[in-house]
């Protein structure tokens, strides 16, 4: 390896590591608000570059009839749980947020996509149709388990995974496809000939960041959310709604996914099942930074991300193995360095 294959490399690693830095982050803020290992997080990713994909080529995404039929099965849920506490008045707001406004975002999807409306347009339809499935999703799967196990919330999420990905395959099919890039400009610097794409995903990633950490530092909600990643029980005492900050939480990160999807599809071909294994990347990105810090979740992502761009060259037939064989020795130490309390055997 020469000096100019490893700058190859490193730009490689740094462009793939800011993707995985955003799945670290999703997955680290719902993993601390709800306890859910989110494992269907890359999913959204899948949705919403195949969405834009689809809206590129003049047809109406299958994600928009998704949103209406799970919008339709929440809207049902809570009418039924409005009626049985007596609360007729509810049923208006219901019928608006579940029923009217799904209806109208798909008939303006389906206007709109046989007109090319450009890119800008089309992402910020992708991202309207994608993010309302994160509180949906938790609405149906997670919020009546929300006491659960934290084995069970993981079951759980790896049962939602297998039906997303499954749904995926009906609305998509197989074959995978690649979105127009915002920029074909090419810049030179030394022997890198770096693409305008590639400068969009480390600016956005690096925006994201930075307003994900103003959003908790700064607003009143994001403190809320810090609070009930803390303590649920007593942020449910000084009255913050742990269910509102569950819809938040999955809300956020079903927006960071269809960001990130977005930003990769010009750059890597997306089929229904890759948002899997980049949202497995993100996951060893935020184990290595501890599961606890969302820039240390960052740092462990973009490492990861240069491992794996470094592994590629080095050993490309074990590029996978080394990537997720790197989070033993963390769980390992990790574990080391935890108290398990002892629990004694009762006597009968």
């Amino acid at each position: 390896m020469n000096t100019d294959i490893a700058l190859w490399l490193l730009q490689d690693g740094v462009t793939s590591g800011a993707i995985y830095a955003l799945m670290a982050l999703a997955l680290l803020l719902v993993f601390a608000v709800t306890r859910v290992i989110f494992v269907p997080q890359g999913d959204f990713l899948s949705y919403a570059a195949l969405s834009l994909g689809w809206l590129q080529q003049g047809k109406v995404p299958g994600t928009v009839w998704l949103l209406v039929g799970a919008s339709a099965w929440v809207g049902a849920a809570e009418a039924l749980q409005a009626l049985r506490a007596g609360e007729p008045s509810r049923l208006v707001r219901v019928a608006l947020q579940f029923v009217l406004a799904p209806l109208a975002l798909a008939a303006l999807v389906t206007w709109a996509a046989p007109r090319q409306l450009g890119l800008a347009l089309q992402a910020a339809l992708v991202v309207a149709v994608v993010v309302p499935l994160g509180p949906l999703v938790y609405r149906i799967a997670f919020r009546p388990l929300a006491q659960a196990s934290v084995l069970v919330l993981f079951i759980v999420s790896m049962a939602v995974h297998y039906a997303l990905t499954g749904i995926g395959l009906v609305m998509f099919g197989g074959e995978g496809l690649r979105t127009n890039a915002v920029s074909d400009a090419r810049f030179d610097w030394g022997v890198l000939k770096i693409g305008a794409q590639s400068l969009w995903v480390l600016g956005a990633s690096l925006a994201c960041m930075l307003a994900l950490w103003l959003f908790f530092e700064r607003s009143l909600v994001g403190k809320a959310l810090r609070a009930t990643a803390i303590n649920r029980v007593g942020s449910l005492l000084v009255g913050i709604p742990t269910a509102y900050a569950g819809r938040l939480a999955f809300g956020l990160a079903a927006a960071i996914g269809a960001l990130s999807g977005i930003l990769i599809s010009p750059i890597t071909t997306i089929y229904y099942d890759t948002g899997l294994m980049i949202g497995l990347k993100g996951f060893v990105g935020a184990i290595l930074g501890g599961m606890g810090s969302y820039p240390l979740a960052a740092l462990g992502a973009l490492g990861l991300g240069l491992l794996e761009s470094f592994s590629s060259f080095w050993a490309s037939a074990y590029k996978e193995v080394i990537v997720f064989t790197v989070i033993i020795p963390v769980l390992l130490w990790r574990s080391l360095l935890a108290l398990h309390p002892v629990v004694e055997d009762e006597e009968e």
